[in-house]
């Protein structure tokens, strides 16, 4: 059935068309928010696939024409998804994900383009919201609507969902999602603002932080229900849904548990990684060669999987009930931390740093204007240069696998992000350098995003980068069994993968910076939040103490820094500096090896370079040319005619050529090519005008 539906809800005006285009797929919707226009489809197959995992895909493509615009390059189409497609795409399903029963094995794909992009709308939301509406059409599941919102912090107050021009005012990034009462997926980023030229970090306090979270899952809920409400009528018949049982064999299950329960408990905590694996082979091995797995013909591939899935019964009883974890530490205990810093001798800065089994290894480089990362938005008229850069690589030997490298994937994408979220508030915005921070997944046993965090901004520091404060990050998890729960803190991979919540703190000494969070149960109360938030706090500030200790025992790479020099000349003289044809600034980047930037605009000059004596006599070399510009002022230079010549004496002789005076305190430049004997100052030269433009004579030498 064919419908439009209009609803005012969390400051937005939500015009939603069902059953208008992609009628094929198993739910469409169209939604329009002022001018964009998103398109949400949900296509399911009848057929379950052999592998144990959720086989669900969610694509979120812009398209350019959707801002009035032609992709740029040689092949003038959309190619791979950009870093805001990918990063958008994981928000939609880890915020979509948790709503599929355990067992479901369909390929199920989740497709949202964006059709008409309007500045001022925030394409996330929409998308979030358009795919939930889209999946409650579909009749897939059972449960309500997801709703996405972002909150804002203007002026000390809370705002719903702000216009894309009101979130650059703001000091907090907060993207919410749920169902009714129950947070599904948080996105926390503090925004630094500038006031009377200082900067302020505007980290948050765990309090705010939960009054925030708070006043996002009261629009939430409100929208949740009446999305539901309005969409009832329209939604699909529940399909028959065949779901796989937890275990693929009870009786193989039943039997561990009866005979075996001791034996995966002391495998389970076997303090490496490598040897709990192994022992739980062993007994695999064990199973597979008893009576009653001969008897039933149990394949031990079969026995396998039900006894990795047992395990997390095994491990969440013990933390519910011993208040112990499997490496035994106790829930709010850290694992232990090194930190060494500029350990790579021809690097900017580094630092390596080593949690548990988990190490990343980060490295600094600094670098000039033209290093930045150019960014477009189809949101944005121009496109955006980032000067602050994360880039985080997850190689396959860090857990021990035996693959081809590969370009980063989402999982890498989404780490890089949250660890730049977290660090770029310390970060100086009025800095005239670009930054770029990778960090290199050594070894990884759970947070390496986290230890990522902790790496980077340490290794900024050993790069002699003066940031506001130390970040840290800690990643915490959350046991729930029979009204029991367990807040665990610095989380390894085995209670990721068999916990309920995967919750990502980073911040200073101060407050915080950055969240990340991700519930598997289906919703968390703000008590436990609250409570988790303050243990993070504990655990982030104990991390921050050892930082600041290796912080303080830092040596700086002096002699591999580059160095900078920033000053300003009047922008009229730009064009003298540059030179006819660029001539100018070629020569003086090729004697110095230096990069020089230039804006026409302010007219400040940036220089770069490798050493600090080729900085300097750059800069030598463009203030010699602005004091020779000023004299060319003097004269009428339309009195000088090209062709016309003149006998000058050589006022002064620099790399790139000599200059020679004409008449009425009007000069000109004697090109270093154009010269074949020995010339010094005071030397009189004939010379023709060969061309005038710029503010500039070139001239020719006459024999």
């Amino acid at each position: 059935m064919q419908a439009k539906i209009e609803l005012d809800i969390n400051s937005n005006i939500e015009i939603y068309e069902l059953n208008k285009v992609a009628k094929q797929a198993s739910g469409s919707v169209l939604l329009r928010v002022k001018n964009s226009v998103v398109l949400a489809t949900i296509a399911k197959e009848d057929n379950q696939v052999d592998e144990d995992f959720l086989p669900l895909t969610v694509q979120y493509v812009e398209k350019m024409y959707a801002a009035g615009r032609i992709p740029g390059g040689y092949i003038k189409r959309e190619t791979k998804p950009g870093e805001f497609e990918t990063l958008t795409s994981r928000i939609i399903d880890r915020s979509l994900r948790p709503l599929f029963p355990k067992g479901y094995a369909y390929p199920t794909q989740i497709t949202v383009m964006v059709l008409s992009a309007d500045p001022e709308v925030d394409l996330q939301v929409i998308s979030l919201n358009a795919a939930s509406i889209a999946l409650y059409l579909s009749g897939i599941l059972s449960t309500p609507p997801v709703c996405g919102v972002r909150v804002a912090r203007i002026d000390n107050e809370f705002k719903i969902n702000p216009t894309n021009s009101e979130l650059k005012k703001s000091s907090l990034d907060l993207y919410l999602a749920g169902i009714k009462d129950e947070l599904l997926m948080i996105e926390m980023r503090s925004l630094p603002l500038i006031e009377d030229g200082l900067q302020n970090m505007n980290e948050f306090s765990e309090d705010l932080m939960v009054e925030a979270i708070e006043f996002g899952k009261n629009a939430i809920e409100n929208a949740s229900n009446l999305y539901e409400k309005t969409f009832n009528e329209f939604k699909k018949e529940s399909p028959i849904l065949e779901l796989r049982p937890e275990f693929e064999d009870e009786n193989i299950a039943n039997y561990i548990e009866n005979n075996y329960k001791l034996e995966v408990k002391k495998a389970i905590n076997q303090m490496a990684k490598s040897e709990r694996g192994t022992e739980l082979k062993k007994i695999v091995e064990k199973i597979k060669n008893d009576e009653i797995a001969i008897l039933n013909a149990w394949e031990e591939d079969v026995i396998s999987s039900v006894l990795n899935k047992y395990k997390r019964k095994v491990i969440r009883e013990q933390i519910i009930n011993e208040r112990v974890r499997a490496d035994g530490r106790y829930l709010d205990e850290i694992r232990p931390i090194s930190i060494e810093t500029n350990i790579l001798p021809m690097a900017h800065g580094s630092c390596l740093f080593t949690r548990g089994q988990t190490q990343a290894l980060a490295i600094s480089t600094i670098g000039g204007d033209s290093d930045a990362q150019m960014v477009e938005y189809l949101t944005e008229h121009q496109p955006k240069l980032e000067k602050f850069m994360f880039n985080y690589n997850f190689p396959p030997f860090s857990v021990g696998e035996a693959s081809m490298l590969k370009a980063p994937g989402r999982r890498e994408l989404g780490h890089g992000n949250l660890a730049k979220r977290a660090i770029y508030p310390s970060i100086l915005l009025n800095s005239p350098q670009s930054y770029r921070v990778v960090s290199e997944i050594l070894e990884s046993n759970g947070s390496s995003s986290m230890a990522s965090v902790c790496a980077g901004s340490l290794s900024l520091r050993a790069a002699g980068i003066k940031t506001l404060k130390l970040v840290a990050g800690v990643a915490m998890g959350l046991i729930f069994e029979n009204n029991k729960y367990a807040i665990l803190t610095d989380i390894m991979g085995l209670e990721d993968h068999d916990g309920d919540m995967d919750f990502k703190v980073a911040g200073s000494i101060d407050g915080i910076t950055a969240l990340q969070m991700d519930i598997k149960l289906g919703g968390i109360s703000l008590d436990i939040l609250k409570e988790a938030l303050l243990q993070a706090k504990k655990g982030r500030n104990f991390i921050l103490s050892l930082m600041q200790e290796a912080n303080s025992k830092i040596v700086v790479n002096e002699e591999n820094l580059p160095k900078f020099e920033v000053f300003n000349i009047d922008s009229s003289k730009i064009p003298d500096v540059i030179g006819q044809g660029g001539k100018n600034i070629k020569d003086i980047i090729e004697k110095y090896q230096v990069s020089i930037d230039l804006d026409r605009d302010n007219g400040e000059v940036k220089i770069q370079g490798h050493k600090k004596g080729d900085v300097e006599g750059a800069k030598n070399a463009v203030l010699e040319i602005i004091k020779h510009s000023k004299t060319f002022k003097k004269g009428k230079k339309s009195d000088i005619k090209i062709g016309e010549e003149f006998e000058g004496k050589v006022l002064n002789i620099l790399d790139f050529g000599v200059f020679v005076s004409l008449r009425d305190g009007i000069d000109g430049l004697l090109h270093i090519s154009k010269i074949d004997k020995k010339v010094e100052v005071g030397d009189t030269l004939r010379v023709r005008v060969a061309d005038f433009k710029q503010n500039k004579i070139s001239l020719d030498l006459i024999e």
